[in-house]
C-alpha cells in the first residue's frame, strides 16, 4: 500500500498536481502516507472510503487545501488545527463517528459546503463559534441526533441548502425564517408536529420589547427598511425577509413527521397549501 501511495505523493509533487485522490486505499492513519503533509501546494485531497479514525494536527500543513473529502471513514475526532485552513471551501465528513466538533471549528473563513451527514452529532456537539461560518451555502446535518436546532442558525444567511433529514427534531426555531436565500430544506423523518410561521416569508412585528407594534415609525417601501421616526403613529407588520420554498426551483421535503392534523391535512393538498395555512391568522 505504502509504495503506491508514495508514488501518488511523488507525482503530485513533481508535476505540481493540485488534486490528490486516495479513495479506498485501506488507509488507517494519514501519517502512514509518506510525504503527504509536505504537499502544501495541493488544493484537493480525497480520502473517502478508508479506515481513518482520526485526523492528525498536521492537516494544518496543507495550507492551500480547498476541498477535503473524508466521507465514509471511522473518524471519531478532529484536531483544533483544522480551523486554520484558511482556503478550505468544501469539507465532507459524512458517514463517520463524530460526536463532537473541535473548539474553534467555526473559524474557517471560506467554508461554503459542510457535510456532516451520518454521524452522532447533536445540538451539544457544536462549538460556541459554529454559527460564525457565515460563508456556508450548504449545510448537511441529516442522520444525526439533533432534537433542537439552535436559534443561531439564523446567522447563516447565505445558506441555500439545509438538510436536517432523519434526526430527532421536535421543533424548528423561528430564526430559520431569516435564511432568505434558502432554496432547499429537508426536514423529513423527524418528530416535528408544527412549523414556525416565520418559515413563510418571516413576517414579524417590528417594534421594541413590551411594545404592541403601535409605534411612531417611518417606513421606506423601496428598501424594505423600517426605521423609527417621530413623524406619525401606525400599527403594522413588516416582512423583513423573502424566504420562499414554494417556487418551482425550490425543494421542501417534510414527510414522515407526526404533524398535527390541520398541517397534515394541508400536506395532503400540497406544499403551497401548507405555507398558506401557516401564514394565516388562524395558525399564528
Amino acid at each position: 500500500m505504502s509504495k503506491s501511495l508514495k508514488k501518488i505523493v511523488e507525482e503530485s509533487r513533481e508535476k505540481n498536481q493540485p488534486e490528490v485522490d486516495m479513495c479506498d486505499r485501506g488507509i488507517s492513519n494519514m501519517l502512514d502516507v509518506p510525504g503527504l503533509f509536505t504537499l502544501s501546494h495541493i488544493t484537493q485531497l480525497v480520502l473517502s472510503h478508508n479506515k481513518l479514525t482520526t485526523v492528525p494536527a498536521n492537516i494544518a500543513d496543507l495550507r492551500n487545501i480547498e476541498v477535503l473529502n473524508f466521507f465514509n471513514n471511522q473518524i471519531e475526532e478532529l484536531p483544533t488545527q483544522i480551523s486554520s485552513l484558511q482556503k478550505l471551501k468544501h469539507l465532507n465528513l459524512g458517514m463517520n463517528r463524530l460526536n463532537t466538533l473541535p473548539r474553534g471549528f467555526g473559524s474557517l473563513p471560506a467554508l461554503e459546503v459542510l457535510d456532516l451527514t451520518y454521524n452522532n452529532l447533536n445540538e451539544n456537539s457544536l462549538p460556541g463559534n459554529f454559527f460564525y461560518l457565515t460563508t456556508l451555502r450548504a449545510l448537511y446535518l441529516s442522520d444525526n441526533d439533533f432534537e433542537i436546532l439552535p436559534p443561531d442558525i439564523g446567522k447563516l444567511t447565505k445558506l441555500q441548502i439545509l438538510s436536517l433529514r432523519d434526526n430527532d427534531l421536535i421543533s424548528l426555531p423561528k430564526e430559520i425564517g431569516e435564511l432568505t436565500q434558502l432554496k432547499e430544506l429537508h426536514i423529513q423523518g423527524n418528530r416535528l408536529t408544527v412549523l414556525p410561521p416565520e418559515l413563510d416569508g418571516y413576517s414579524v412585528c417590528v417594534g421594541f420589547p413590551d411594545v404592541d407594534c403601535t409605534l411612531m415609525v417611518k417606513y421606506h417601501q423601496h428598501n424594505n427598511d423600517v426605521s423609527v421616526s417621530k413623524y406619525f403613529i401606525c400599527s403594522f407588520r413588516a416582512v423583513v425577509g423573502n424566504l420562499d420554498l414554494t417556487g418551482q426551483k425550490q425543494v421542501f421535503k417534510a414527510e414522515n413527521n407526526p404533524w398535527v392534523t390541520p398541517i397534515a391535512d394541508q400536506f395532503q393538498l400540497g406544499v403551497s397549501h401548507v405555507f398558506e395555512y401557516i401564514r394565516s391568522e388562524t395558525y399564528k
